[in-house]
């Protein structure tokens, strides 16, 4: 069977997305974190 190049490319795509979502997750709880962190000083320094 040949192997049709727009196939490969659309698994390809679809395998790198699927990866990608673990690392956006990552980086929104980062984001979550440090705007925690802003809000805590913000309130310790009476604003």
């Amino acid at each position: 069977m040949k192997k049709n190049p727009i196939m490969i490319a659309g698994i390809s795509l679809v395998a790198l997305l699927a990866a990608g979502c673990n690392t956006v997750e990552g980086a929104g709880q980062d984001v979550e974190a440090t705007g925690e962190a802003i809000e805590e000083s913000a309130e310790e320094a009476g604003a």
